[in-house]
């Protein structure tokens, strides 16, 4: 038979027998297919698309050049699986991947094998696998898990979006569409499953299984519901030959062409037929493939896999990846956009929040419909890779997928997702979304602007529309209903989306309790801002620009608490004018305080005295100030790889203010940086992770004894997977040197323990200097060491 793509006719009649066979059978293959949950909810997807989001999922481009890639799920990475699964089920898994893991994505490659050969390839390449992993090191203490909340967690936070509920026994009660995880006490050793939930994009970069945002305890309460009682630790060790026999079928067999292992060659070879030589009806695609990879696809994913090598040379619209893309992420089992997604029946009962009185909109995740007209993109980037949550209320999680799932999601949403411009006329002074300086208000205007803010204070307090009796309100919490917080709306929205959605509340969110308190465009407020409808609600909207500046509405009251440090250090999260939205403080006994830019990855500021004022005027775990003086640190990202000295720094971008928009959105993650939590030792004492590029870097402070009572140091353990050079910015300002290690500012002494000092001046600031530190890293661990000490 030749290859190539037939005839039209000759080929239509050909996938019409095929096709019908498949149909009089049932599938073509006893083995269950592989499962992409999204494909089994109510998605808006044709066959070329559905076929599309196979070819992705599958990784058909890995074998297939021309095939479209764009969207590809990643391989998951294999560099220390035998650290992770159980040896008997890794050998059983190569072998036979459907049978072991009923809907797996991973084909069987070993079915021309016979019995016996494909019980020999599949044990020397488990062999393998098994010996790359690293010495094992001191771990973690235990975290307590409870089984009965893991329960709780499976059922409530969102895991069964793609998996199925469980009877009070622990079956499964659904199999249709649903990932089992019947497989999982077979498949993990002690510890790993807790591990892996707490930090699936280390193993799975792709995303599909999604970090639920667990702390440690949640993790190991979430494995020991999911594997019953611990699996008995594991004792294989690699055999040496089986090992190096294991290495040459993972090349000959082209693992590498998914799984790529660092002494693998990186540009895996392509097996397959190129697009243009494929013939739909053999290979991966035949009735019963048998050199090629045996994926045990079903009839219908056959069908569509074929209609979209057909069409391939037409690219879908940005539309239609964002529903190609929705579908692939199963975000649609939560999530409704346009006339597609939202939770199943079977599902509802699952969903659940702490304020039931507010209706679904408190327990079933938003709408995605014009969501990219809804939010800001700097926003939007915050919840999808920041993690930036508004809905405390809501059980369910938004997961987070990472970079390589999302990609250029966010932009596909600003470029489809319209609204237009606002219809009502303008009244007022400008526009909060558009720079204004007070001083070139007319006096006019200036009055015009506080008759609003005061009209729009009425109606948001108990003597107007009383918003705040169901909404929190800068930080303070209502006095019923705790809805989100209305002082985020600025933030979050756009003012179009805003001005249309106070219009008519129930048009963006059916069934929303809110009211319209502007039927037809007419107020029911007539006595504030003369009953205009424009300007009560573009007096809203100015008012909600203020931010933490705006004035409380009657009825609301909220006093700042003091936090005191008494003989154990005290840590606290959130929002902080010198350390960011993702601030994180830390007093010490005796005195000494410190905040830490979680956002950029950069010591923000040290103070001596009382440790900070803390109130709820945003959400979290509320806003913070330092008491007393603080000596302010460089707030641009910390660690580089630069190409040399020479490369200037890049800095933070400057917030537009006025329009409150973030010019780089992206800028810490462009730069490789990418806050990774933090844990807490036995004193109290925090060490933050996170990333730089491949590096991994763990960042703990703690008093200095031996240099006084004003002193810090600074411990920073790297882990690097090669040897690599690294930069440290650690000041910047008029900075003198008193040794090839010591530099001092007028309010702070700096030492370092090793590295080339680098005293550079600043780029665009006269008189202003960086002292950069030249890091030589070795392959592993290395440490580093950097004193403060506050000058009187």
């Amino acid at each position: 038979m030749r290859s190539g793509f037939l005839s039209p006719s000759h080929r239509s009649k050909r996938l019409f027998v095929a096709f019908l066979y498949a149909v009089c059978v049932g599938a073509l293959s006893a083995a269950e297919p592989p499962v992409v949950p999204g494909l089994d909810h109510k998605h808006p997807l044709n066959d070329r698309q559905v076929g599309n989001v196979l070819l992705n999922e599958l990784r058909c481009a890995s074998c297939h050049e021309g095939v479209s890639g764009t969207d590809m799920k990643s391989a998951p990475d294999l560099k220390r699986v035998g650290e992770r699964l159980k040896f008997d089920y890794l050998q059983k898994f190569i072998a036979d991947p459907a049978a072991m893991h009923p809907g797996s994505t991973m084909p069987s490659l070993l079915a021309a094998e016979s019995e016996e050969s494909r019980k020999g390839i599949s044990e020397s390449i488990a062999h393998y696998l098994l010996s790359l992993q690293a010495p094992v090191g001191p771990k973690e203490k235990a975290a307590k898990a409870d089984a009965s909340v893991g329960r709780s967690l499976f059922h409530g936070i969102g895991c069964i979006a793609c998996h199925s509920p469980r009877d009070e026994s622990g079956k499964e009660t659904s199999t249709s569409g649903d990932l089992s995880l019947s497989h999982v006490p077979a498949k993990f050793q002690a510890g790993a499953l807790a591990e892996f939930l707490l930090d699936p994009l280390k193993v799975r970069p792709s995303g599909r299984m999604p970090d639920m945002n667990l702390s440690r305890e949640e993790a190991a309460s979430l494995a020991s519901y999911l594997t019953g009682d611990a699996p008995a630790p594991e004792t294989q060790t690699p055999d040496a030959g089986k090992a190096a026999a294991g290495k040459a079928a993972f090349k000959k067999f082209n693992c590498s062409s998914c799984h790529q292992l660092d002494d693998q060659d990186r540009a895996a070879v392509r097996s397959g037929p190129p697009l243009g030589k494929l013939d739909p009806l053999r290979g991966c695609l035949s009735e019963q493939p048998k050199t090629a990879p045996n994926f045990h696809l079903s009839a219908s994913q056959v069908k569509s896999i074929r209609s979209a090598l057909a069409d391939s040379a037409t690219p879908p619209s940005s539309a239609d990846r964002i529903k190609m893309r929705l579908t692939q992420l199963n975000c649609i089992s939560c999530h409704v956009r346009d006339d597609y997604g939202g939770v199943a029946a079977d599902r509802d009962s699952f969903f659940h929040s702490s304020e039931a009185a507010l209706g679904n909109e408190a327990r079933i995740p938003p709408p995605l419909t014009q969501i990219g007209a809804k939010l800001r993109p700097e926003w939007l980037n915050r919840v999808l890779y920041d993690r930036e949550r508004v809905r405390p209320y809501m059980a369910t999680r938004m997961p987070h997928y990472g970079e390589i799932a999302l990609k250029d999601l966010p932009a596909l949403f600003a470029e489809v997702d319209h609204l237009g411009p606002i219809a009502a006329p303008k009244h007022g002074p400008a526009d909060p979304d558009e720079p204004s300086d007070p001083d070139d208000l007319s006096a006019q205007d200036r009055n015009l602007r506080n008759t609003m803010r005061t009209g729009a204070q009425q109606l948001l307090g108990d003597t107007g529309l009383n918003c705040i009796s169901c909404h929190n309100f800068n930080g303070t919490e209502s006095q019923g209903m705790k809805g989100l917080d209305l002082m985020t709306s600025f933030q979050r929205l756009q003012p179009e989306w805003f001005d249309r959605y106070m219009r008519n509340p129930a048009a963006f969110r059916p069934g929303i309790i809110m009211p319209n308190y502007w039927p037809d465009g007419k107020a029911t407020q007539t006595t504030i801002l003369d009953g205009n409808t424009d300007l009560q609600i573009k007096a809203l909207w100015d008012t909600l620009s203020l931010g933490r500046s705006a004035r409380d509405p009657s009825g609301l009251r909220s006093p700042d608490i003091k936090l005191v440090v008494t003989d154990k250090p005290v840590m606290h999260r959130g929002r902080s004018r010198i350390a960011s939205f993702r601030g994180v403080a830390v007093g010490f006994p005796g005195g000494t305080s410190l905040a830490f830019n979680a956002q950029n990855g950069s010591l923000a500021a040290l103070w001596k005295g009382e440790f900070v004022n803390v109130n709820w005027k945003s959400q979290g775990a509320g806003d913070f100030t330092p008491i007393g003086k603080t000596v302010n640190l460089p707030p641009d990202v910390a660690f580089l790889q630069l190409k040399d000295e020479k490369q200037p720094w890049p800095l933070m971008p400057v917030l537009d203010k006025p329009k409150m928009a973030n010019p780089d959105p992206l800028y810490p993650r462009q730069h490789g940086y990418a806050f990774a939590g933090y844990s807490l030792d036995d004193a109290l004492i925090p060490t933050l992770s996170y990333r730089c590029g491949d590096l991994s870097i763990e960042d703990k402070s703690a008093p200095n004894s031996t240099a006084g009572g004003n002193a810090l140091r600074r411990t920073f353990k790297f882990t690097s997977p090669k040897a690599d050079t690294l930069y440290f910015r650690a000041l910047t300002g008029k900075i003198e040197s008193e040794s090839a290690m010591i530099f001092k500012t007028p309010q702070l002494r700096l030492s370092v323990s090793q590295g080339q000092s680098i005293l550079r001046p600043m780029a665009g600031r006269e008189g202003v200097q960086e002292l950069l530190i030249k890091l030589t890293l070795p392959k592993g661990t290395s440490t580093f060491t950097v004193d403060y000490a506050l000058l009187p």
